[in-house]
């Protein structure tokens, strides 16, 4: 597997992971930090230009993770993919806030357990219900330096 910065060109691939509009997602690629994991079988070299993506292809990313920092703390927006891609991305906003002596917090939604024990498998804890989203319950998570 590998993680790389997300380009304007993952947008549909992005958008197809995590079932939202490519303009959103492409707004996000130049909002926040993005990192998305590839299949460690892709070709980094290859010309993906052809492609009905007009750009990264879906079957190779295996999940994204968006974050950004405020103050004392780094917030993970987004994080989406299989669970190995979860853990692995989620460990890039942990490493820059050891970096920095900042918090990380995230919100997840009960339903996603990849990204749940990938947030315990780093050593997040629970911190009680976040806000609802869309009628949708989220629980908070951090992890503190």
């Amino acid at each position: 597997m590998n993680v790389r910065d997300a380009l304007e060109a993952d947008a549909d691939a992005l958008a197809s992971i995590a079932d939202s509009p490519t303009d959103v997602m492409r707004n996000l690629v130049h909002d926040r930090t993005v990192r998305v994991a590839e299949d460690g079988t892709h070709d980094p070299n290859a010309d993906v230009s052809g492609s009905q993506y007009n750009g990264s292809d879906p079957e190779d990313l295996l999940g994204f993770i968006s974050f950004d920092a405020k103050e004392d703390t780094v917030h993970v927006t987004q994080l989406d993919g299989t669970a190995d891609a979860c853990k692995r991305l989620l460990a890039e906003p942990v490493r820059f806030a050891e970096r920095e002596s900042m918090n990380v917090e995230m919100l997840v939604s009960p339903e996603t357990t990849g990204v749940e024990d990938a947030a315990e498998e780093l050593g997040f804890e629970r911190r009680g219900q976040g806000p609802r989203f869309e009628g949708a319950p989220t629980v908070r998570f951090r992890l503190e330096p």
